[in-house]
This record gives C-alpha cells, sequence and structure tokens, in this order.
C-alpha cells in the first residue's frame, strides 16, 4: 500500500510543484505567465487522457510493465524539461509527464482490485485516495522552496529524482497481480471490454456517482475565490488556510470509509457520502441567503460536502472496476478520465458563472444542482442498498 500510495503521489505531486515557479519560467524563456500557465492545465488535461490509455495496456500487457514504463517515461520527461529552451518544448516535455503519471493514478486503481473484493478494495482506495489530498498541498511549497533555493530548474531534477527512485521501488517489489481476483475465463480483449462496460448501467451508475459526487467541490475551486476574494476582500492567503482546513473533511471521509466499507458494504457507504453532500449543499444555500459572517458560510457547508465526498468516492471507484473485475484497468481509466474531464468542464464553468456576480448564491445553487444529478443517477442505474 505505501508503494501504491507513491506511485499515486507523482502525478499531484509533479503537477502542482511547478506553480510558484510559473512567473520565473516565464522570464527565463521569454514569455508570459498565461502562456506558461498552459504548462498547469495542459498536464490536467493529458493526466486525465493518459488514463484512457493505461488502464487498457494494463489488462492487455499486465500492471508491472505498464507501470514501470509509464513512470520511467515520466522522470526521461523531467530531464528533459530541463534542457529546454521554448515554452513550446517545455509543454511537450509536461505532456510526456503527465501521460506517463497517469500510470500511477490508474494502475494503482485496478491493482487494488486485482487483489481484494470490491468493498475491501473500497477500503484500500479510500487510503490511497488521501495521498490525493495531501501531496497537491505539499507540491508547491516544495517547488517554491527549491525555487528559491537553486532556480526553476531544480524543480524538474527534483521530480525526475524522486520518480526514478519510485520505479526502482517498483521494479524490486511490484509483483504481477492481472487476474488474481477475476472469474475463471479469458479477457475478450479492450473492444469486447469496452462494449460490456459501456452497456452496463451499473458500471454509469458508479462512475457517475465518483464524477458528480467531486463535482461540487470542483464547482466551488471555480468559483469561491472570487467569491472570497473579491466579493469578500480577503487575503489569497486567508483563503489558503480556510481551504486546507475543507480538505479536511476530505481526509476523515477517506478514513471513514476504509473503516466502514467492510462492515456495510459500498454502495450504502455512498448513499451516506450522497447524504452528507446534500445536507453539506443545503446549508451552503441558506447561510448564503440568511447569514453575512464572511467566508464560513461556503467553508462550514464545503467541509461536510468535502467529507461525503471522501465518504463516497472509494466506493464508487470500487464499485466501477468491479463490474468486470478482468478489465479492471479499462474500468479504473474510463473512470479517472470522466471524472477528470467533468471536473475541468465544471471548475472552468462555476469560474465563468461567477465572474460578474455579486453574490455566492449562484455557486451555492451550481453545486445544488451537481447534487441533485448525483442522487438520481445512481439511483436509477445502480438501485442497491
Amino acid at each position: 500500500m505505501l508503494l501504491l500510495m507513491a506511485v499515486t503521489a507523482i502525478g499531484p505531486t509533479t503537477l502542482n510543484v511547478v506553480v510558484p515557479a510559473v512567473p520565473e519560467m516565464a522570464n527565463r524563456l521569454a514569455s508570459d505567465v498565461a502562456t506558461l500557465q498552459l504548462t498547469v492545465s495542459v498536464y490536467l488535461l493529458a493526466l486525465a487522457a493518459g488514463q484512457l490509455a493505461m488502464g487498457p495496456l494494463s489488462d492487455r500487457f499486465g500492471r508491472r510493465p505498464v507501470m514501470l514504463a509509464g513512470l520511467t517515461l515520466t522522470a526521461a520527461a523531467s530531464v528533459l524539461a530541463i534542457s529546454v529552451g521554448t515554452v513550446s518544448s517545455l509543454i511537450v516535455a509536461r505532456v510526456l509527464q503527465a501521460l506517463g503519471a497517469s500510470a500511477g493514478v490508474v494502475v494503482s486503481r485496478a491493482i487494488i482490485r486485482d487483489l481484494f473484493d470490491r468493498n475491501r478494495a473500497a477500503a484500500m482506495i479510500g487510503l490511497v485516495a488521501t495521498v490525493m489530498v495531501v501531496v497537491p498541498t505539499l507540491g508547491p511549497l516544495i517547488g517554491g522552496l527549491l525555487n528559491t533555493a537553486f532556480g526553476w530548474e531544480s524543480i524538474f531534477l527534483f521530480t525526475a529524482i524522486s520518480t526514478a527512485l519510485v520505479v526502482v521501488w517498483v521494479a524490486l517489489a511490484l509483483p504481477e497481480t492481472r487476474g488474481l481476483n477475476a472469474p475463471p475465463g479469458a479477457r475478450e480483449g479492450f473492444v469486447a471490454d469496452f462494449k460490456r462496460l459501456a452497456a452496463s448501467g451499473k458500471f454509469a451508475g458508479y462512475v457517475l456517482a465518483g464524477t458528480f459526487g467531486s463535482a461540487a467541490f470542483f464547482a466551488f475551486l471555480g468559483g469561491g475565490p472570487h467569491v472570497v476574494i473579491t466579493l469578500m476582500e480577503r487575503s489569497s492567503a486567508e483563503y489558503g488556510v480556510w481551504f486546507a482546513i475543507a480538505a479536511l473533511g476530505y481526509m476523515a471521509g477517506n478514513f471513514a470509509a476504509s473503516r466502514l466499507s467492510m462492515r456495510h458494504g459500498i454502495d450504502r457507504l455512498i448513499w451516506w457520502g450522497i447524504g452528507f453532500e446534500a445536507l453539506g449543499v443545503a446549508m451552503a444555500v441558506a447561510l448564503v441567503v440568511a447569514l453575512h459572517w464572511g467566508p464560513v458560510i461556503l467553508f462550514l457547508p464545503q467541509l461536510i460536502i468535502s467529507f461525503g465526498n471522501g465518504l463516497m468516492l472509494p466506493g464508487a471507484i470500487s464499485g466501477a472496476v468491479s463490474v468486470r473485475p478482468q478489465a479492471a484497468g479499462t474500468a479504473a481509466g474510463i473512470t479517472g478520465f470522466t471524472q477528470m474531464a467533468v471536473a475541468a468542464a465544471v471548475t472552468q464553468y462555476a469560474g465563468m458563472l461567477m465572474a460578474d456576480s455579486d453574490s455566492a448564491l449562484p455557486l451555492a445553487l451550481l453545486m445544488v444542482e451537481l447534487t441533485a444529478v448525483l442522487a438520481v443517477s445512481f439511483g436509477l442505474l445502480v438501485r442497491r442498498m
């Protein structure tokens, strides 16, 4: 599990660690900050798209070789980023980094399903998912310290060395797990697996649960800064502190999922998570309309929403990769891509929605709508308790 946490951490670390160095990179590469920001946004898109490829490849060729190849690509692309002389070359290096790092995210989920039944897998995914919260908060700190002390090139040297160390760890410690917990019968190939998954209402229900279970958080991510910093006239530092507190709710939900999934099953945990999210978004609307307590009217509901998200997401992922265990990699790839693609769209839409708003109410109502889609889609497609 420690190894799977390490490989999962590479993707979000490599995404955020460069953020503090964007202004200096723009200056050194004779460009502007807006263009250099593409090194972050394009990375996120490539990380999502890469999961669609890495998941099926791990079903076809095995978890171990795909993991090794992907992380080796990330390490090599990090070295390439050090030697670039243009923004376009740096963006290419970042795309290669993300494609390789996607193996850590998606293949680790397939490995967990290979080793455990779906309820136990949810518990393990809950533990690993905590990394996806903790690491993004540490990445900018590491990048800022390295950039200040040694320059922006040291950030890519750090990612190259740290990823290479994980590659060695994988080579020494990761066995091949494909098919260990799958039902008897040979796999039918990617096209057949994709068709069977696409025809499964239960698979769609779990994918949509994972996707829209996170959507309220990403809506807040897109619209929250405008509300807190612009409308409430609070500092970005204060916003960061409040955001970190809200992130504790997600970690608590992950921990609760890891403790409760074996006893109650993933479907019940997903419904509980939906209940907490519904409570949180209803509270957000009520507080925004009735009170003027500053950031607390957003972040207190967000704490509850994040707890519900953390409680339900491991079960949603485990359910999706358990519909057809012999195609767990393909299922994990589709799930991860859908979640990240919708997250990017919701974040962008929320930012545009709030750009000209003088109230937090549109954001709160958007979160209500997303949670309603979550409850209806899971209820209609999965129909289990």
